[in-house]
């Protein structure tokens, strides 16, 4: 099975910003709202919010020999599922959202095991103070609980100006990540170095530097 990570915050704290150092060609970035990168460094991306073409195009990338495979924003897949079905009633729209997303990341989990699949989304804050990915209807948080599904869950933080994802569950979040992965509380948010890290973790093969660009 493949490695499947979550990493959530609140908008501009550095969530698509992480992909920066990922070499052109090295990891498999689909990109759900089709914005811009906040970037100039070219990684290339796929623009879809589609689920039946994100799941094709994460099983041809990993039949290519991409190691790395993002999904940012992931939330947009729900949120604009929720907009093209605003004017429909009834709970069975939420339903399908819910299934939708479910099933894409169980479709990521089936990929092979040296495969990283990420999933870049925003975070919602509840009345008591406490983060998670944000979803929409209340399927995916009462009946799945969708970070359980996540061994490894990383948060964006700002302090001072310097962006960093938080490695350790603070008591109000649903950060979490494997004993001895992360050393300090907060690292640089570097999605190419978490790569590194994970797969020295688990003794995957390592991310090569650079990858032929594959049709």
């Amino acid at each position: 099975m493949a490695i499947i990570v979550m990493v959530y915050g609140q908008s501009g704290t550095g969530k698509s910003a992480s992909l920066r150092s990922f070499e052109p060609g090295q990891a498999a970035i689909i990109n759900v709202s089709g914005k811009p990168m906040p970037f100039r460094r070219p990684v290339g991306t796929y623009n879809t919010d589609d689920y039946g073409k994100i799941g094709a195009a994460i099983r041809q990338a990993a039949k290519n020999g991409r190691k790395s495979i993002v999904i940012d924003d992931a939330t947009y897949l729900m949120t604009n599922e929720f907009m093209r079905t605003a004017g429909l009633n009834g709970y069975q729209k939420f339903t399908d959202m819910a299934l939708n997303f479910f099933n894409l990341v169980k479709n990521a989990q089936i990929l092979p095991e040296d495969v990283i699949v990420y999933f870049l989304g925003h975070s919602d804050t509840d009345v008591n103070g406490n983060d998670k990915f944000k979803t929409i209807g209340k399927l995916l948080d009462e009946k799945v609980t969708l970070e359980g599904l996540f061994t490894i869950v990383l948060k964006t933080v700002v302090q001072d100006g310097k962006y960093y994802f938080s490695t350790h569950n603070s008591g109000h979040d649903t950060v979490k990540t494997p004993m001895g992965m992360f050393d300090t509380d907060l690292i640089e948010n570097d999605l190419a170095a978490v790569d590194t890290v994970i797969r020295d973790y688990y003794g995957l093969d390592k991310q090569p530097q650079k990858m032929e660009e594959k049709a």
